[in-house]
């Protein structure tokens, strides 16, 4: 099992965290959902912008919410061992940070990512449901690769790069929670939003090296965790 090193983070890397963490938060004002809003005040003794988080101090936190554990992992893994793992209530994070040189665009998800983009809404009841239960899904379909990549698909334009609608289209997917550029694109009113539909998401093919010209709007995380019901007969 791998483990977080706290002493070989550099003054560089200290610095990195507190950019992106006040630059994003000052940007996601009036653009972020408002469960993500309120995930990230009540997890703030152990995720701001004063300090590098600490997983094992996230993972305490954890105990007294909804049980998610932080696991450290060196880089993207096999898809099966990430269905497991969500079906377990963990989730994979790097502790490695991109350097100031590459604040604005990343080819592969770093510390950033993984722990201000995606762990904050794992302390929403809700959505820490549907999260365990997508990769309890994904487990009973490891090896049909058709039914995987459907799952993907589903990932990719829900906890990556969802929307919902809350007065307005609000952000909840870590991928843009925690891509400057594209929370700010995101939100414009020439940039397509789509009703959320499980059976077209399914369907729908995506590109991980091209912004998205389109984003899936849900109405609530309801909605989204229900949507998983029967899920199986439409794979």
């Amino acid at each position: 099992m791998m483990t977080q090193d706290m002493e070989a983070y550099t003054s560089e890397d200290k610095i990195v965290w507190q950019t992106l963490f006040n630059r994003q938060v000052k940007n996601l004002k009036d653009k972020v959902s408002e469960e993500y809003e309120a995930a990230l005040s009540e997890m703030s003794s152990v995720l701001n912008a004063e300090s590098i988080p600490c997983i094992a101090a996230i993972n305490e936190w954890f105990k007294q919410s909804t049980g998610w554990e932080i696991v450290i992992v060196p880089g993207l893994i096999p898809v099966e061992d990430f269905f497991q793992l969500l079906a377990e209530k963990k989730f994979c994070s790097s502790t490695w940070l991109r350097t100031m040189e590459q604040l604005d665009y990343l080819e592969e998800p770093d510390m950033f990512h993984d722990i201000f983009g995606h762990v904050p809404l794992l302390s929403n009841p809700v959505f820490s449901e549907f999260m365990q239960k997508f990769g309890k899904i994904g487990c009973s379909v490891i090896g049909d690769k058709e039914k995987v990549t459907e799952l993907q698909r589903l990932y990719w334009f829900t906890i990556e790069f969802g929307m919902i609608n809350q007065q307005k289209p609000t952000i909840y997917g870590a991928g843009i929670i925690s891509s400057y550029g594209e929370s700010n694109r995101c939100v414009r009113s020439d940039i397509e939003k789509i009703p959320f539909k499980i059976e077209d998401v399914l369907k729908k093919s995506f590109h991980t090296d091209e912004v998205q010209d389109e984003y899936i709007c849900i109405d609530s995380f309801e909605e989204l965790f229900a949507s998983l019901e029967g899920i199986e007969a439409i794979l």
